[in-house]
């Protein structure tokens, strides 16, 4: 079976300025994909380019097997996009402007548009100018669902949502999941991604460093062990390798962040001086700050 999205030696370059470089993953039928990485690394530039609102320096990429430069047009109507940043016709209605998106799809579906904007609390007789950034958002999520599309491609799509609102929007992909849908989200919160995420590609810098399931990202070689002892100053740890960080905490404890073979670091520690010690996994923003710091 060939993946949803497939991209292959992706760059975009602007002049002499960085965008994206090589970037290379595929996204199978089904999955949710996370894509993270800080604000500038290069995750928007990436969408973009999926879209064909920009064109590639170089490399390729396809949707449902269709090239994104050639056959955008056809891509287009299967699939349902969310910006980070949600701009719309400002003198239109609401339900105006969720019909007219629902006529681009060929599927005008009155009671779709109207379960959605229950379930988003939206005002669907409110001109677009008259909304807060919040309630622009929530009418670019209608806009992505509401054909109930092959492929969503959502690019930080909580920003200006509520707490509430955005456990409504975890709910309705949740949905849109069960129906099969692909979903490609593009994040910079980490807690969203471990939350959604079957598997995650980290970006930095324009180039992708990691791409891996959350399930194997949260069982790394990466460890916090605190080491109990009367002295912790007088446990050397010199002769360990892997040891990312260390910090003293109050008079008697000493924790690490560890990233190496959990053997070799107790056969290393055997002589030393202490009276208990404690293994825990961290949590997947200190995974991905591990990988982005390195």
């Amino acid at each position: 079976m060939k993946p949803i999205v497939n991209i292959e030696g992706l760059t975009k370059t602007y002049g002499k300025r960085r965008g994206i470089s090589g970037i290379t993953f595929a996204i199978e039928e089904g999955e949710v994909f996370g894509f993270i990485g800080p604000n500038g690394a290069g995750k928007s530039t990436t969408i973009r380019t999926l879209l064909n609102i920009i064109f590639p320096t170089s490399g390729s990429a396809s949707i449902f097997g269709k090239d994104v430069v050639t056959q955008s047009l056809d891509i287009r109507r299967q699939i349902g996009y969310l910006p980070s940043e949600v701009f719309y016709y400002d003198d239109m209605k609401v339900v105006d402007l969720l019909r007219f998106a629902a006529a681009f799809h060929r599927c005008r579906n009155e009671k779709r548009i109207a379960d959605l904007a229950g379930r988003l609390d939206l005002d669907l007789n409110r001109k677009i100018e008259d909304l807060s950034f919040g309630n622009r958002k929530k009418v670019g999520i209608a806009q992505a669902l509401l054909h109930e599309p092959k492929l969503l491609i959502l690019d930080e799509p909580t920003g200006g949502l509520d707490p509430l609102m955005q456990n409504t929007f975890f709910e309705l992909l949740k949905e849109e999941r069960a129906k099969g849908t692909t979903i490609f989200f593009s994040s910079h919160i980490l807690s969203e991604v471990q939350r959604m995420c079957d598997r995650v590609a980290i970006i930095k810098d324009g180039s992708l460093i990691k791409v891996e399931s959350v399930e194997n990202l949260m069982r790394n070689n990466l460890r916090h062990i605190t080491l109990t002892a009367r002295q912790p100053d007088e446990i050397d740890l010199s002769a360990i390798a892997g040891i990312v960080r260390r910090e003293r905490i109050g008079t008697t404890h000493l924790k690490l962040l560890y990233d190496g073979d959990m053997k070799a670091f107790v056969q290393g520690i055997a002589g030393c001086p202490f009276t208990d010690i404690l293994i825990e996994e961290p949590s997947l923003d200190e995974i991905f700050l591990h990988y982005y710091t390195n």
